[in-house]
Order: structure tokens, then sequence, then C-alpha cells
């Protein structure tokens, strides 16, 4: 056992089944230098089926194995993000510029679900171009992949115009806010719901970096989640 987590983690961790989830919370935990309650979330939350579903038979035994690494820029990326920690009852009608706010007002924990090496920027940026004001939700900048992140909400499923919006966005952060050292913008539009053709015919081609995924106000269905896994590692 590590002398890195306390009673309390190891506690938590011997109630997990699967060993390769409580491999990789035990690793992440570490890595991370999540408190109790920030593992607990990860747990709650099906962090580690979440990551695997990306992932063959290979890259799940390596996650478990080492815990999540960056290595290329889709790492960063989750699909679906849980906004359980909003506690919005199911059947509120939100706006995005509402879901903002309470992400934002929700900082920390809106931060450890995005992951490591996120740091937050500025909320509303403000984009100016021929005289005209156009305005970017939430910035980040990765800390890891020494890139901004620009995430753009939409509480409806995504369109084809979201994603063109986007990448003229990231063309101005890349001219005008980039400094020496920095890597290319990525972004990241989440939404309530989205096609994947709809995202892989309005993504193909593209030379910026965006990515679509889905947020869900609650918490996933773990054992549905675990048994996706398992289709995974038994596959040959």
């Amino acid at each position: 056992m590590s002398g890195k987590l306390s009673w309390s983690h190891y506690a938590e961790l011997l109630t997990i089944s699967d060993d390769l989830a409580r491999s990789f919370y035990e690793k992440q935990s570490i890595k991370e230098n999540w408190s109790f309650r920030e593992m607990k979330r990860q747990i709650d939350s099906a962090l580690f089926q979440r990551l695997a579903l990306s992932k063959d038979k290979k890259g799940v035994l390596a996650l478990a194995e080492k815990g999540h690494e960056l290595i290329v820029v889709k790492d960063a990326i989750k699909d679906p993000y849980v906004f359980e920690f909003l506690e919005l009852p199911k059947d509120k009608v939100l706006k995005e510029r509402g879901l903002e706010k309470k992400l934002v007002d929700n900082l920390q924990k809106f931060l450890l679900e995005l992951g490591k090496g996120f740091s937050f920027v500025a909320r509303q940026f403000k984009i100016t171009v021929d005289n005209e004001h156009n305005f970017v939700d939430l910035v980040f900048y990765h800390r890891i992949l020494k890139c901004f992140v620009i995430i753009d909400l939409k509480t409806r499923k995504v369109k084809h115009q979201d994603i063109g919006q986007m990448n003229p966005y990231l063309n101005y952060f890349k001219e005008e806010e980039n400094t020496e050292g920095d890597n290319e913008p990525i972004g990241i539009i989440i939404a309530a719901d989205k096609h994947e053709f709809t995202v892989k015919y309005a993504t193909g081609g593209l030379a910026n970096k965006i990515f679509v995924s889905k947020y869900q106000l609650y918490l996933p269905d773990q054992k549905a989640l675990e048994n996706k896994v398992k289709e995974i590692i038994d596959s040959r």
C-alpha cells in the first residue's frame, strides 16, 4: 500500500470488486493527489468505465496498470461528462448561460471532472473581428498539453453550425492568443446530445482539433458500463 493514500482511501478501494477498476483508482488517486472525497466522486461517476469505453482491450489493461495517461490530445476528452455535482433536477429546463454559470459556480468540481491539467482562464471571452463581437463560453489552458482549450456549451443536440462556429474561434486563438511554446488550441463542444454522423461529417477535413461530447446531469448506470467494459476485455 502506498503511504500517499489514507486508510479511508483504501477502505473505499476495498469495496470495488473489479480488480482493474480498483487498480486504476489507486494509481490515479496517487498521480493526481485526490482527496478521499475526490476519489469517491470519481468512483461514483464511473470514471474508469467511461475512459475504458474509448479503448481497446490493450488500452483498458494499460489504464488499470498505469492510470490515465495523456499521450494524444484525444486522451484529454471525456464522453460523456457527468455534471451530477450541479444537483439539478432532471426535468429542469436549463439555458446555456445558466449551465455556464452553474459550472463556474462549481469550478473546483468542474475542474475535477475535466481532468488533470486544466486551468481556468476566462468566462465569456470576447473575440472582436471586423468590429463584430463574439463570446466564447469558457476558456481553459491545459498545462500538460500546453494549449488553450475552448469550451462551447449547448443544452440541446449539437448542430453542424456549432462545429463551424468553433473553427474560427480556434483560428483566432492560434493567431492572437498563442505565445511561444503554445501548441495549437483545441475545441470541445459539450452538448446535451449529438449525432455521430453529424459530428463525423462536420469535423472531417478540418485542420483544427474539435471534439464533441455529451453531458449528463445524473450519475451513469455503473452496472451497464461495467458490462460494456467486460465485453471489451473478453473480446479477442
